[in-house]
Formats: C-alpha cells, structure tokens, sequence
C-alpha cells in the first residue's frame, strides 16, 4: 500500500488546480486516472476570462497544441425564439478555445503531482485519521493510503458516490451530446459561443466553431433520444439561421450532467476526510462553462488541506468555510435578481438587454420565461427564489442544504 498525503481522483483541470496548491506546500500528491494520458474530455473548450487568468498565473502560458481552431471566442450569443439574438463580447476580451485532451494533461504536468493514469477508483474507507482508496490498475488491485481524498472526477463522482451512495438518485440527470458537421454554409459568427433559449429545442442547446467543422449540441432530460432531438435542432438552425451543414461525422459524444447544484445551491462538498471539487461539487456557470469554477474549486480544495493541516481543524469546516466565495460567484450566476440588477457573468447581459429596443427586450423576458418554465418539473421555483432572497441578507447561501 502506498502511503501519501493527498490522492486526488480524476485528472482533470480540477486536479490540476488542487495539486499546484498541494504540491507547491510540500505535500506528496498522487493524482490517478482511469485513462490513459493525454486522455479525451468531451467538451465546448470554451473558457471563461476568470479561468484564462488562473491558468495564466498559475501554469504559464498555453502551449499550441492546447487550443482548438479558433484558437480563441470572443463572447456569447443569446438567440431566442422571437429570433432576436444578443451578441455579447467577454469584459477581459478573446478567450482560449481549449483542447481539453491537451490542455488538461498540460497543467497536470504543470501542477508537479506524481500521475497513475490506467488506475481505476474502486471505493474508498476513511478511518479517521487516513483514508484507504482502493483502485484498480491495469487489471490488478492496488491499494493507497492518504490523510485526504480529493474527488476532482466529473458530474457523476465515483467519489461522491462512495460518500454518499443515494446522492445521484436525488437529483435530476440530463444527457447532453454533440454531434460535428462539415460546413457547408453558416452564417453564425465563429467569434462566438451560440446559446439557444427555446423550449422547443431542449434544456441546453448550443452551436459553435471547431477544427473546421461546426458543432450542434443539444442538452436534455435523460431518458429521451439524442438522434432525434439533435436532428429537431439541426433543422431548426437550417430553417431559421441558415445553417447548412453537412451530415454529422460518426465521432459524436455524449455525457451525464446535472445543472441543478449550482442553480439552486444544493452543493455536495465531501465527508471527513474526502473532498468533492469542480464539477463533482457541482459547480457549472449559467452557459454550462465549468472550467472556470472548476478551476478556482480545485484551488481551494487544495488550499483547505494545506490550511486544516497548518491549524489542526478539520478539513471539512475549513473547505466549507473557505469555498463559500466560489459558491456566490457560481450561484450568483443563475440568480435571477442578480441577473436583473447586477453584473454576474464576464459578459454584460443588461448592457446587451438594453441596446434593444423596447419591443424586442419584451420579447426575450417572453422568451426567457418561458424557457425558464421548462424545468417546472423539477420544482426549483421555490428554491430559486428563496436563495435570491437570502443573497443580501446573509451575503451569501446556506450552507445548511450543502451536503
């Protein structure tokens, strides 16, 4: 069995993030993955400003082979069914355009961790004073023994799981897929990530650039057929934008995601001595970028270790106190009130409510709330509104519906 400080499940930018932090203050890090690496990450690549500057500051510049054709996005497109649209460019400007494969592997690297790629988690034992992760690699059981376990593993956390095996039957799942076409016309702006507020269309619909091609993707609850809500969607961009594409490659993708933590601030942060960060925690911006907060996450998971060991306290408080500035800014951006009155995400939504006329902002408060009906289903109103209420009078959200 080999003994560390820390072993960080998944090898994502997460972990990257959480292993710089652990690395740099001393402690022998492991970070093991079920893939082999440089391993391939089924997303848009479209990163924020806020996760551009961490990686920045914290792992250096981007290396080439880290960054999609085009290389950047310059901002958000908001297309509503009235068919109004509402460019909208990043406050910190033009964006990198990452290739997650790359990009990942990169600042893993970068963080200084040692890495068991091919290494499968299996289920984990806290004891008290260590935990005992047990894994599989290459076929063959291995056993690690660590003071914290920090799960960095994506929306469906074998990790979280482990802690809290009910947790994934409480909340609802969506299946989100993309499909890649060679272009034969397309009048959407390559500078932009293009998002869809239509009911019609499914919970998450989006289109952007990519390596030549161009991307539809679709997000829906799951249990409904992707081909056939992808196929509504590419026909609706033909008949309404003018979108002609080719038919889709065979390389399509798809995965499990789950919106409702950050939306309605039902976080899940780990049990004694093991960590949920990133997007295991929950945590995904309003266009369905995590990176960004994945990123910050990771940090803090890493820095909450360093700073429970410095001051003997348990690392759960220390987490849970420390990471409640990642919580405002996430759930910030799905509040409607800060929406309505405040600057929540890095680009300027009432700016670009207010360049259109009176006629067509009434449109897209039409349009918004009726996309927003869409999840009635899950009941969120109340919680919604609840939590934009507590915001300015506690300066934050609960920690008590935090698990």
């Amino acid at each position: 069995m080999r003994s560390v400080d820390v072993v960080i499940v998944g090898a994502s930018l997460a972990a990257a993030a959480a292993a710089k932090r652990l690395v740099d203050a001393g402690l022998e890090t492991i970070v093991i993955e079920r893939k082999e690496l440089p391993r391939h990450k089924i997303c848009s690549g479209i990163l924020s400003p806020r996760g551009h500057r961490f990686l920045l500051e914290n792992f250096g510049p981007l290396p080439s082979e880290t960054v999609h054709q085009p290389t950047s996005c310059r901002g958000v497109t908001f297309h509503f069914p009235s068919m109004v649209s509402m460019p909208m460019d990043f406050f910190g400007g033009s964006t990198p355009h990452l290739h997650r494969k790359y990009s990942d592997h990169w600042a893993i690297q970068r963080s200084g961790a040692e890495v068991h790629d091919r290494t499968s988690f299996a289920g984990l034992e806290d004891k008290g004073d260590h935990v005992v992760v047990q894994a599989s690699r290459n076929g063959e059981p291995v056993e690690y023994r660590a003071r914290q376990v920090i799960g960095a593993d994506g929306p469906s956390s074998p990790v979280v799981r482990a802690v809290y095996p009910g947790y994934a039957k409480q909340i609802p799942w969506f299946f989100v897929g993309q499909k890649f076409h060679d272009i034969i016309d397309c009048p959407l702006s390559a500078d932009y990530f293009h998002f869809w507020f239509h009911p019609g269309l499914g919970h998450y619909t989006w289109s952007h650039a990519r390596d030549g091609r161009q991307i539809v993707g679709v997000g829906f609850k799951r249990g409904d057929n992707f081909a056939r809500k992808h196929e509504v969607v590419q026909r609706y961009l033909e008949e309404k934008h003018g979108v002609r594409l080719q038919p889709a490659a065979d390389d399509h993708e798809g995965c499990a995601e789950n919106f409702g933590p950050s939306l309605i601030n039902r976080y899940v942060f780990g049990k004694g001595n093991v960590l949920a960060t990133g997007q295991a925690a929950g945590f995904l911006n309003m266009i369905g970028e995590g990176m960004s907060c994945a990123l910050h996450s990771g940090a803090i998971s890493g820095e909450a270790v360093v700073e429970a060991r410095r001051r003997n306290r348990p690392v759960q408080e220390v987490y849970r106190r420390m990471i409640a500035s990642e919580v405002r800014r996430c759930t910030d951006q799905w509040n409607p009130l800060k929406i309505a009155f405040d600057k929540p995400h890095e680009a300027d939504f009432p700016a670009a409510l207010m360049q259109l006329g009176w006629r067509d902002r009434a449109k897209v408060l039409r349009d918004m709330w009726r996309f927003i009906v869409l999840f009635k289903e899950f009941n969120w109103g109340r919680q919604i509104v609840s939590g934009a209420l507590q915001r300015p009078v506690i300066g934050g959200y609960s920690m008590q519906r935090w698990l």
